[in-house]
């Protein structure tokens, strides 16, 4: 630093103010120290300089199945509201495996990152994340919770969400409806399952445990096809399914196609989240709109408030989902 100030003909504090991003250096001035880093080959070692700090402006961010795209919308928010904000992400893709998660956390407990935005892996434990906290690294939780995790979290409200879209489905005329890739065991599944069984109970449409078919939260449309021609070969089969996302929405339109029935005219098929595929199928997919931008951006600012401000109340928000209605819904036949 001594040498680009130098070169540059300012103090070294110049020097130090523009590696820091400071809005006192004048624009000019910031040009000039840059160039004589250019120009000398100067390269700002973060490291060295975490070691006289607080900080290392680099964070976590642990989700589920990058390959989702639920959760790569999740990621590009995420990674584009820490850019603005000058820090860099490490992204983990736990797969569901708890044991690649815990390996991701320790290596940033290791590398002292400023904090953590972590989708937790089915089977994660709240004393995981207590521990978290006790070593020094702020947690956010985004899109699932962990019961008796008492950290900062933002999700989906699950549970009025799948009310709104079962009602819409009641509302249609259908009384047997079918639930398709929720996983009792996961919170995100527990509280659709709530909620869907709310709507029904509300209708005064009986509980019928078997046309609630499970997929692994990973599932691929290949696994909602089974499970759809599974239901449709019930001897009183429903009218309609309502899957735990829109990528398991897809296999149900598949097990339809292979039936030879028309969405939204022999059967009805309700999606949840809007990934821009849905709007491309033909007909359209009729879901529940999930805000994934709004969620990663939202986790971003609960982490680094969390982390300038460790004294602040635990935060709890949850973001409704809004019905778009397209073709792949109808009355019951």
């Amino acid at each position: 630093m001594v040498d680009v100030a130098r070169h540059a003909g300012v103090s070294r504090a110049t020097v130090s103010l523009v590696l820091r991003g400071s809005p006192l250096v004048a624009e000019a001035t910031e040009r000039q120290v840059r160039a004589a880093m250019a120009e000398l080959g100067y390269v700002y070692n973060r490291g060295a300089a975490s070691l006289r700090g607080a900080t290392t402006h680099t964070v976590g961010v642990a989700l589920l199945e990058i390959t989702n795209p639920y959760f790569a919308h999740i990621a590009a928010a995420i990674e584009s509201a820490m850019y603005e904000r000058s820090r860099v992400v490490l992204f983990n893709n736990s797969h569901e495996r708890p044991d690649r998660q815990s390996a991701f956390l320790e290596k940033l407990v290791e590398y002292s990152a400023d904090g953590v935005i972590l989708c937790p892996a089915q089977g994660t434990q709240p004393a995981t994340i207590r521990r978290l906290a006790r070593r020094g690294l702020p947690c956010v939780l985004v899109s699932r919770l962990v019961a008796g995790a008492e950290v900062d979290a933002v999700a989906i409200d699950m549970r009025s969400s799948a009310r709104a879209a079962t009602r819409y489905l009641l509302e249609l005329g259908h009384r047997r409806i079918g639930l398709v890739g929720a996983v009792a065991d996961v919170w995100t599944g527990a509280e659709q399952i709530a909620g869907y069984r709310e709507a029904l109970a509300a209708a005064g449409c009986p509980d019928d445990a078997s046309l609630v078919v499970p997929c692994s939260e990973r599932g691929e449309p290949k696994q909602a096809m089974a499970a759809t021609l599974r239901l449709l070969d019930l001897p009183r089969p429903p009218t309609a399914v309502f899957c735990f996302n829109d990528v398991l929405a897809i296999g149900a339109l598949l097990a339809l196609a292979h039936r030879g029935l028309t969405a939204g005219r022999d059967f009805s098929v309700m999606g949840f989240n809007d990934i821009p595929e849905a709007a491309l199928w033909r007909p359209g997919l009729t879901t529940m709109r999930t805000d994934q931008r709004r969620l990663g951006e939202t986790a971003c600012d609960l982490l680094l408030e969390r982390i300038a401000h460790p004294e602040l109340p635990v935060r709890r928000i949850e973001i409704p989902a809004e019905l778009v209605v397209r073709g792949t819904c109808g009355p019951p036949r």
